[in-house]
């Protein structure tokens, strides 16, 4: 049984549902440039209206300090939401003081319709956590589903005081992401490597720290393999690295040795004399560094050694690049593991799991992010996660389960 309650089952006809979405979504020139995740909560409001139940999507929109500001108006998601799911969708302005009105027209509407609610952070108390504000929110529902997984790390009216205040439940999107989350590190098959990349070791400490004591291997790749490489008195040249954090890899280090944790740096590198595209670059192994050059990608020689860690595991989690993959030749690291990893995943030998804004870009540029298990386009959330945190969303809802 699940730690949480899922939508299976749940009885919406007649009922109002107060639906958590991600609808904070990228724009340009008034028009939403991708709707990925208004396209994640769609099965969910299918699930809902289907079944005699109003969809009324509630969500946060920018950064309008809890002032009305129209600059950041829900109203201009409505038509997205409309395509994506090929059905009339309303929208209700409300500064969410009053909810009369609000109501009103919700309960006008009828059964089966999809209600677009304005900007949660319209009203200061949103991301206070409010408790009279997630009263008012309420009191125009029936019931409440979170599908936003992307909102559930932040202890908000709509994203946790809700939860505790009507019957409440996961949506399709946000329970595929749990269960896969808890196939990458909860209780994943072993063994498991995890992959984090990235520019700083300062920024991913917790999760670092977090990593080593739930897998039996840890990849470092990007700049944060430099820093790691420095502080074991390896010569880097100009890379690009945080000088001052000996006593932190340390640290690391001695955790990952006594949780028997394999971690695996860089034997051998991509250098280049300047950073650009295409720029003149030779192979250099680490005992043999040139002091004028910089790193920016893994070497053969690292690449076949991911790649045997790989071989052996189970489970693949990864959070961040290997080089500098946005600029060409200095993707090749990063795509060649992407696609080894995808390869074996399509394969059946392998549960991928991978998540972050700089991954599902990796991977995407490496043509294979429908190929790993899950990606999860979550950002903050899905690094909290892996630091091994609670998210305020998803532990609001498993305290609504267990109150039944």
């Amino acid at each position: 049984m699940s730690a949480f309650r899922t939508i299976e089952g749940m009885d919406f006809a007649g009922k109002r549902v107060l639906l958590r979405a991600d609808l904070n979504v990228p724009m340009a020139d008034g028009k939403v440039t991708d709707a990925t995740r208004i396209e994640r909560v769609v099965p969910t409001i299918r699930q809902i209206i289907k079944n005699g139940g109003k969809a009324i999507l509630i969500s946060h929109f920018g950064r309008p300090k809890g002032q009305v500001d129209k600059a950041y108006s829900l109203e201009q998601i409505v038509p997205a939401v409309v395509e994506a799911t090929g059905h009339p969708v309303g929208f209700i302005d409300t500064d969410w003081t009053d909810m009369q009105e609000a109501g009103e027209a919700i309960d006008d509407a009828p059964d089966g319709s999809i209600i677009v609610m304005e900007n949660t952070r319209f009203h200061p108390g949103e991301e206070e956590n409010d408790p009279d504000l997630a009263q008012r929110m309420s009191s125009i529902g029936d019931l409440f589903v979170n599908d936003a997984f992307s909102a559930a790390h932040r202890a908000h009216a709509s994203t946790e005081g809700l939860a505790h205040k009507l019957p409440s439940a996961a949506g399709l999107a946000m329970q595929a992401e749990l269960e896969a989350l808890e196939a990458g590190l909860g209780a994943p098959k072993k063994p498991v490597i995890a992959i984090v990349g990235g520019a700083k070791v300062s920024t991913k400490i917790d999760l670092l720290q977090n990593l080593v004591t739930k897998v039996d291997a840890l990849v470092i790749g990007g700049a944060m393999a430099n820093t790691f490489l420095l502080a074991q008195g390896i010569g880097i040249g100009k890379s690009l690295a945080e000088q001052n954090m000996g006593e932190t890899v340390g640290a690391i280090l001695d955790k990952a040795s006594k949780a028997n944790c394999a971690i695996i740096v860089p034997v051998d590198a991509v250098v280049a004399w300047h950073f650009a595209a295409n720029a003149p670059h030779q192979n250099y192994g680490l005992d043999a560094m040139d002091p004028t050059g910089m790193i920016l990608d893994v070497g053969p020689q690292s690449l076949e050694r991911i790649k045997a860690a790989i071989d052996e595991a189970a489970t693949v989690v990864w959070n961040g690049p290997l080089g500098a993959f946005e600029t060409v030749p200095f993707d090749a690291g990063t795509n060649a593991i992407a696609k080894h990893v995808a390869a074996r995943t399509k394969a059946g030998k392998l549960i991928s799991v991978a998540g972050g804004g700089d991954t599902v870009s990796a991977l995407a540029n490496a043509g294979v992010k429908d190929d790993f298990t899950y990606v999860s386009t979550a950002g903050g959330a899905f690094l909290e996660w892996m630091e091994g945190k609670d998210l305020p969303g998803v532990a609001a809802l498993k305290a609504n389960a267990l109150a039944d």
